[in-house]
C-alpha cells in the first residue's frame, strides 16, 4: 500500500502555518517544511519562519538545515522530504508537506528522477560569465524563445533556475518543460493537495502589513547581519525580503523604498504562486477570506479540510 501524504499549499500570507498546525494537532501530524527559504539558518523573520510557540509541540523537519551560503535543491528537497516522509508513517504519524515552492512539493508528490547526467559544470560557468557581462535579461530572453512554458515556472531573478533550465536543454536537446514531462510517473503516494486561497485584495493587504510587522521583530537587522556576514551572491539572499534590502545596504534605493519593493515584490510572487498551483497540481482549493478574522469561521474551514481527508485519505481525526 502506498504511504498516505497531505500536503498543505498556498501563496504567502494566506495562513498556511496556522491551518497546518490545526490539522497536524488533529490528526497526529508531523510536518515537513516545503519552503526553499525556511531551510537556512539566521533567516527567520524575513522568511516567516515558524515558531516554537506556535508549533504547539509539532515536529517539524526540513527547517534550519543550511547554512545561508549553502545551495540547495529541488533533487536534494526530495531526497529528504522522502526519507522523513518514511520515518513519519514508521513512527505511525501522518507526514503533512507544508508550504508555497511549487516544484519542491511536486517533485515529490509526483516522483520526479533528478538525472545526474544533465550536468555540465563547464557550460554553466560559460553562462555565469555571459550573465555578469551581458545581464540576465537577455540570458532569459533565450530561455524563454526555447521554452515558453519556462515563463509560468522560471522568474528572470531567480538566475540559478534558469541556468539550469538552459544546462538541461544544453546536455539532453529537452526543454525542461519535456524533461519534467518525461520523468513523469505514477504518484509514489497516496496524497491530498489542500490549496489555501482567499480574496485577492484581503491577500494583499495581509502581505503589506505583514512585510509592516516583520521590519518591526527586526528583519533588517537580520538581512544586515547576512550582509556584514559578506554573504553575497548566493541562493539565499536572492529570496525576497533579503535582496531588497541588500540594495538599501549598498545605496541603491532608500529604506522606505526598499520596503516598498519588498511588498510589491511578495504580491507579485503570491500571483506566480498561485498561477502555478492551479496550472501545475492537481488542488482541493478551501477559501480562507472569513477564517482570518473569526476564529468560528476558521475552526469550521479546518473541520472541512479534516472532511476532505478522511474523505480521500480515510484519514479521521483524534
Amino acid at each position: 500500500m502506498k504511504k498516505k501524504v497531505i500536503a498543505i499549499i498556498g501563496p504567502t500570507a494566506v495562513g498556511k502555518t496556522k491551518a497546518s498546525i490545526e490539522i497536524a494537532l488533529a490528526l497526529d501530524g508531523e510536518i515537513i517544511s516545503g519552503d526553499s527559504m525556511q531551510i537556512y539558518r539566521g533567516m527567520n523573520i524575513g522568511t516567516a519562519k515558524v515558531t516554537e510557540d506556535e508549533m504547539q509541540g509539532i515536529p517539524h523537519h526540513l527547517i534550519d538545515i543550511k547554512d545561508p551560503w549553502e545551495e540547495f535543491s529541488a533533487a536534494e528537497f526530495k531526497e529528504l522530504a522522502t526519507h522523513c516522509i518514511e520515518e513519519i508513517t514508521n513512527r505511525g504519524k501522518v507526514p503533512i508537506i507544508v508550504g508555497g515552492t511549487g516544484l519542491y512539493i511536486q517533485a515529490v508528490l509526483s516522483g520526479y528522477h533528478f538525472s545526474k547526467a544533465a550536468s555540465n559544470q563547464e557550460y554553466r560557468v560559460f553562462l555565469e560569465k555571459r550573465i555578469e557581462e551581458e545581464g540576465i535579461e537577455k540570458v532569459y530572453n533565450e530561455l524563454l524563445t526555447i521554452d515558453p512554458e519556462s515563463i509560468k515556472r522560471i522568474h528572470p531573478n531567480n538566475v540559478r533556475r534558469v541556468i539550469r533550465a538552459l544546462e538541461i536543454y544544453h546536455e539532453t536537446g529537452l526543454t525542461m518543460t519535456e524533461y519534467l514531462k518525461k520523468q513523469e510517473q505514477e504518484a509514489p503516494y497516496d496524497d491530498l493537495i489542500i490549496g489555501l486561497t482567499m480574496e485577492r485584495d484581503l491577500l494583499y493587504d495581509r502581505i503589506n502589513k505583514r512585510v509592516d510587522q516583520m521590519v518591526q521583530q527586526g528583519l533588517i537587522e537580520e538581512v544586515r547581519a547576512l550582509y556584514e556576514a559578506g554573504i553575497r551572491d548566493c541562493q539565499s539572499v536572492q529570496a525576497i525580503g533579503y535582496k531588497e534590502l541588500y540594495d538599501y545596504f549598498e545605496g541603491k534605493v532608500s529604506k522606505e523604498e526598499a520596503i516598498e519593493l519588498l511588498k510589491r515584490n511578495s504580491r507579485r510572487y503570491a500571483k506566480r504562486q498561485l498561477t502555478w498551483f492551479r496550472n501545475k497540481m492537481d488542488v482541493n482549493w478551501v477559501d480562507m477570506s472569513l477564517a482570518v478574522q473569526n476564529e468560528t469561521i476558521f475552526a469550521e474551514k479546518i473541520q472541512e479540510i479534516l472532511n476532505l481527508i478522511a474523505g480521500k485519505l480515510h484519514l479521521k481525526a483524534k
